[in-house]
């Protein structure tokens, strides 16, 4: 009868914060780690994988360009979409797995920073949205013979229109 029950609030408000803020103590510690500050200091290590980094960018650029301007109905057009799209798709996948582990070392040296930064957010979620968008609805429309002229100027459209707010979003947090 005495007793003092502890209640939880059920304000999502607070609720955000809380997570938010153990979110930013996470970066923090992942920032800070030994690996990190060694990788922080060295004068070409932090450099180097940034030039790898845009290499990766480059490549999945240029495949993903190779078949949109194609489903644009502008250049290649002596070779099928599907042939095209598949031999593509590999530049994509490498270029891909580049820039997310390249692109995970960048994030790592300065994390608080990122976190803060709201071009970070935006390129983080349009990366996995053009991510499922590619490997979806894109692929679907690409390897449909029966497409048509609007659904695959579309889908190109919206394609490079994904990537480009993922490079901006790269280009407007910059590099330390």
């Amino acid at each position: 009868m005495g007793c003092y029950h502890h209640r939880r609030t059920n304000d999502p408000v607070s609720t955000v914060l809380v997570r938010l803020m153990s979110l930013l103590e996470f970066f923090y510690w992942l920032e800070y780690s030994p690996l990190l500050v060694e990788m922080r200091s060295s004068p070409w290590l932090f450099p180097v994988i940034a030039t790898i980094h845009l290499f990766g960018l480059v490549t999945i650029g240029g495949s993903v360009l190779i078949v949109d301007l194609h489903l644009l109905g502008f250049g290649l057009s002596h070779q099928p979409t599907v042939q095209l799209a598949r031999n593509a798709e590999r530049l994509l996948l490498v270029g891909i797995l580049i820039m997310l582990a390249t692109g995970l070392l960048l994030f790592l040296c300065f994390a608080t920073k990122y976190y803060y930064l709201a071009p970070f957010w935006i390129k983080l979620t349009s990366l996995v949205a053009v991510i499922i968008f590619t490997f979806t609805i894109h692929r679907r429309v690409v390897m449909d013979n029966e497409r048509t002229r609007l659904s695959s100027k579309s889908v190109a459209f919206t394609s490079i229109l994904l990537w480009i707010i993922v490079a901006l979003g790269g280009r407007l947090i910059g590099f330390p």
